[in-house]
């Protein structure tokens, strides 16, 4: 999967806004070219009051989120909420207890769900340039991830 490939598929869901974030929308600097995927029935979009459900990173944040080394040339990651049920399905432990293994991931490793480097405690996993061996269950897991924002949002209406 490619990040137009990842684009595609979740603003084909339905409600899905996807923000790319530049200048000219007034994001961060830092942030440029980084996707940000939330669930907007109304196109009211307000980021700074809501969770994305998933996103797409493409380089390192200096001192805060480095170990991954998505500053590799072509390497992005796919970051996906999944909730705590599915973090411990596929990462094997709650995500209360990311801490205490954080140590024995290689971050930088491809193609295989991982716990997010930073918000693991959060429920969220990642994937490095999603390919062969996990564009299915990339796609599934943001399938749940989005059910979870749309089920979320009915609960809040």
């Amino acid at each position: 999967m490619t990040e137009d490939d990842i684009i595609a598929f979740v603003t084909s869901l339905s409600g899905v806004a996807a923000i790319t974030a530049s200048e000219a929308n007034g994001a961060p600097e830092i942030s440029w070219g980084d996707s940000f995927f939330f669930y907007d029935p109304d196109g009211e979009l307000q980021t700074s009051r809501r969770m994305p459900f998933a996103t797409m990173v493409t380089k390192d944040y200096d001192g805060f989120d480095t170990a991954s080394n998505l500053d590799r040339p072509g390497v992005f990651r796919l970051n996906i909420a999944v909730g705590r049920a599915a973090f411990e399905r596929l990462i094997g432990y709650p995500p209360a207890a990311s801490a205490d293994h954080s140590s024995r991931w290689d971050y930088t490793v491809m193609d295989r769900p991982l716990p997010h480097p930073v918000y693991a405690s959060q429920a969220w996993v990642a994937i490095l340039n999603p390919g062969e061996a996990t564009t299915g269950q990339a796609r599934s897991l943001l399938m749940e991830a989005h059910d979870r924002a749309v089920q979320r949002r009915r609960r809040r209406s």
